[in-house]
């Protein structure tokens, strides 16, 4: 018996918002969603923040804390963070428009925590997912374990640097059903601008604070 044909596909140039039958396949995806919101702004216009979530089977079913999840991180993780990075892309209006982002996965009862941070946590997601998006900052996360009807908060900080508070903000999103006992949720959030009335400073100008301070404080 001949092997099974494998077909090569350059997804580095190619848009999943069209058709991605052959990805939900490879990867065991049951559900994408989407949420777009915005919040006008008197002075910044209209700042549109954006989730995306893929749902997948979970690969590991069934093995125990000793199995090395490598192989499958590989071939998965890039798959959705093209997928996800796509939606993201189009909601905010392209790479120029994102200024913030974050990531998150939750994992089905039946899995292991570890199940979703091997998703979110190596750099076959968050490199591709930060390179999309423009980004050089590390990505902030939320990691867990999951029932359908849970509701997610998504951290986000500035794509570029992590340390300007302005853009520290979140996202609740509501997972009406997921993730099953099997399945794996992975969702990243962006921004297209900072919180609305951000005006508590950024940390690369704070004055140095230590415990010291607490020896002069009147109560």
């Amino acid at each position: 018996m001949n092997p099974p044909l494998i077909v090569s596909s350059d997804l580095s140039t190619r848009s999943t918002l069209a058709g991605y039958s052959d990805i939900a396949a490879a990867t065991g995806l049951r559900k994408l969603s989407s949420t777009v919101e915005e919040v006008p702004h008197e002075n910044l216009g209209t700042i549109t923040r954006a989730t995306a979530m893929a749902v997948i089977a979970n690969p590991w079913l069934g093995t125990g804390p000793d199995h090395d999840l490598s192989e499958r991180t590989e071939a998965i993780a890039p798959l959705l963070a093209k997928l996800i990075s796509d939606r993201l892309l189009e909601a905010l209006g392209g790479v120029e428009s994102v200024e913030a982002f974050g990531k998150a996965a939750l994992v089905g009862s039946d899995g292991e925590l570890e199940h979703a941070g091997a998703l979110i946590h190596t750099p076959y997601f968050g490199n591709l997912l930060r390179e999309a998006l423009g980004g050089t900052s590390i990505i902030c996360f939320a990691d867990g374990r999951g029932v359908p009807g849970e509701t997610l908060r998504v951290p986000m900080w500035h794509k570029n640097a992590a340390a300007t508070r302005t853009h520290y903000q979140t996202m609740d999103l509501y997972l009406p059903d997921a993730p099953h006992a099997g399945e794996i949720a992975v969702i990243a959030a962006a921004s297209s601008g900072p919180r609305p009335h951000a005006r508590i400073g950024d940390r690369t100008t704070d004055r140095p604070v230590t415990s010291e301070i607490l020896k002069g404080i009147q109560l």
